[in-house]
Order: structure tokens, then C-alpha cells, then sequence
């Protein structure tokens, strides 16, 4: 009676189990060779900035970002960002107060009171919502994989 009891309670336990576990679909996998594709047609637009489109959604996107000359201030309000850099390397300025120098807006805005930092192959930075960053240097070159997610409505 025992071990009738004991291959009764195997059985239905090993049922439950599998019943309760769901066919989840794969990962999702990008090439190498796609995201090149579309980072170069990027740079042949804008040779200073491309951008290799990976995936994005409603609330998230996921780039490969190539600069080759420093760029402006930037703020995104509602989003987070991750910065993994895989190439080159530069200084990122972030925090402090993000200024425009003219008031038609023509110039790029700057960092005032922000902290620059080299950043190089294999750093990675998280720049929380509403922070001012910039790269005001490249080293020939700055890649990076970018993460940008929203925090708030």
C-alpha cells in the first residue's frame, strides 16, 4: 500500500509539473552582419552618428551607436539609458544643467556643472531619466551598445 501510495503521488506530481510548464518561444537573435548593415547605411547619412537599429518597442530600444565627433547635450526625460562601450573610446559628459548658447536654438546645447569621464571599451554607464549627457570628445571613434528604457509615463 505504501509504495502504491508513494508511485500514485510521483505520478500526479510529475503530471502537475508538466502540465503547468508552457512552450515559451526562442530568443531573439540579431547578426552580426545585420546590424553592420544598417549602422553603415546610418554613417553614409550622417557620417558623424549611426545608428544600427536592433529593436525597440513602445517603452524600450536597443541600438548600435557609432559616433565619430562629439555631439550636443541631449535629455531624455522619461527614459533611462545604458551605454556598453564595445569600441573606441571618448569622454561622456553627464548630470549638471543642459544650455543652449542662442535662443533659435541653432548651435548645440552644452553640459554646465557636469561630470566628464573617459569612457573606453568594456565601460558601461547607466544614465538615469532626465540627465543631461554628451560625449564632448571621440577618440577617432566611440561605439556603443545602447539600452534605452522609459521609467515613467
Amino acid at each position: 500500500m505504501r509504495k502504491l501510495s508513494l508511485a500514485l503521488s510521483f505520478f500526479c506530481g510529475t503530471v502537475m509539473v508538466l502540465m503547468a510548464q508552457e512552450s515559451m518561444p526562442p530568443a531573439v537573435y540579431y547578426e552580426s552582419d545585420e546590424i553592420s548593415e544598417d549602422l553603415d547605411f546610418s554613417l553614409s547619412q550622417r557620417p558623424n552618428f549611426g545608428v544600427g537599429r536592433i529593436n525597440s518597442g513602445d517603452d524600450y530600444a536597443i541600438n548600435m551607436i557609432r559616433r565619430t565627433a562629439p555631439a550636443g547635450a541631449i535629455i531624455h526625460p522619461n527614459s533611462a539609458e545604458i551605454h556598453y562601450i564595445v569600441e573606441g573610446a571618448g569622454v561622456l559628459t553627464t548630470g549638471g544643467i543642459s544650455v543652449k548658447p542662442d535662443a533659435n536654438g541653432s548651435a548645440p546645447a552644452s553640459i554646465e556643472g557636469g561630470y566628464s569621464k573617459r569612457v573606453s571599451v568594456g565601460d558601461l554607464v547607466f544614465i538615469p531619466a532626465g540627465t543631461p549627457h554628451q560625449y564632448t570628445a571621440v577618440e577617432n571613434v566611440v561605439g556603443y551598445l545602447e539600452v534605452r528604457f522609459e521609467t515613467s509615463p
